[in-house]
């Protein structure tokens, strides 16, 4: 495996959160044109991803890595389907704002007392102004939201640890990166399959559906996932946690140019200090 500079890790993180903030537009717009549930697209979307890395996978992954994508595809499949669970009790806004909140915060603790990775002051800085813009950009939702419940942030924090744990998981096992994003995909959509078969997996057939699926299995799941296992071999895993949270701001702007969807001021200000907090870390991954 040809080594990547902490430089590297950090352009791939942030074009991985990049992707990723275009996933959940694709993915409401399967919705309303496939007809297909959120379980439903999940599967696709790990099913997808698996094939276009395969398509670019020039050897086979080595037998060593066989057990490991196995807690890998459990931790997707948990952090998904919690999360959707959680939307189902909380809605949307507390969902995202509780599980993006607190899975830098579960692996910051994690990387410091499992893979014994020291934080120095501009990361944890960072961290704070992260989630400070965080709150902001998602404050006035959150309040607008219905009445959250016990179960709803429950499931919610259930997402985060399964995402916190798949980052700790393949930081520490960082050897085929690769290997690692496939082999998590083909065992997270089998964890998927009992649900999404009782939801409904097959898509209403048009072109929309289709250039939707391949774009979501490829952009937000192939690249974004190929690239933030790959940036887990040079960067800690607090690190690639806080530059991922540029998904939010990538999120946001979509909901305003395809949705119609209107930003407060203290929003937008959320997504500046939500950017800078990224942006330092990015240009400066060594501090992490």
């Amino acid at each position: 495996m040809t080594l990547v500079s902490a430089r590297r890790g950090a352009v791939y993180v942030s074009v991985a959160a990049t992707a990723w903030g275009t996933g959940g537009a694709a993915g409401s717009l399967l919705f309303e044109t496939g007809g297909l549930g959120p379980v439903g697209v999940s599967l696709w979307r790990y099913l997808l991803g698996a094939v276009f890395l395969l398509a670019l996978t020039s050897r086979p992954s080595t037998g060593r890595l066989t057990w490991r994508v196995l807690p890998v595809g459990f931790g997707m499949a948990v952090y998904q389907t919690a999360y959707f669970a959680a939307i189902a009790h909380s809605g949307v806004a507390v969902a995202t704002v509780v599980t993006m909140g607190a899975t830098p915060v579960f692996t910051a603790l994690g990387s410091r007392f499992l893979l014994r990775e020291r934080l120095g002051r501009v990361a944890l800085a960072s961290l704070a102004a992260a989630l400070a813009g965080l709150a902001l950009l998602t404050a006035e939702t959150a309040l607008q939201a219905r009445t959250s419940s016990v179960a709803g942030i429950g499931f919610a924090l259930a997402s985060a640890a399964g995402y916190a744990g798949v980052t700790l998981f393949s930081r520490r096992h960082s050897d085929d990166p690769r290997g690692t994003a496939i082999g998590g995909f083909v065992v997270g959509a089998v964890c998927l399959a009992p649900f999404a078969l009782a939801e409904g997996v097959v898509p209403e057939i048009s072109l929309a559906t289709a250039a939707l699926l391949v774009y979501l299995g490829a952009v937000p799941t192939a690249l974004a996932y190929g690239l933030y296992f790959r940036a887990l071999t040079a960067l800690n895993a607090t690190t690639v946690s806080i530059i991922s949270l540029g998904e939010a701001v990538g999120a946001a702007l979509l909901g305003v140019l395809l949705f119609g969807e209107h930003l407060t001021a203290l929003a937008w200000s959320g997504c500046v200090l939500l950017l800078v907090a990224v942006a330092v870390l990015a240009t400066r991954p060594e501090a992490g």
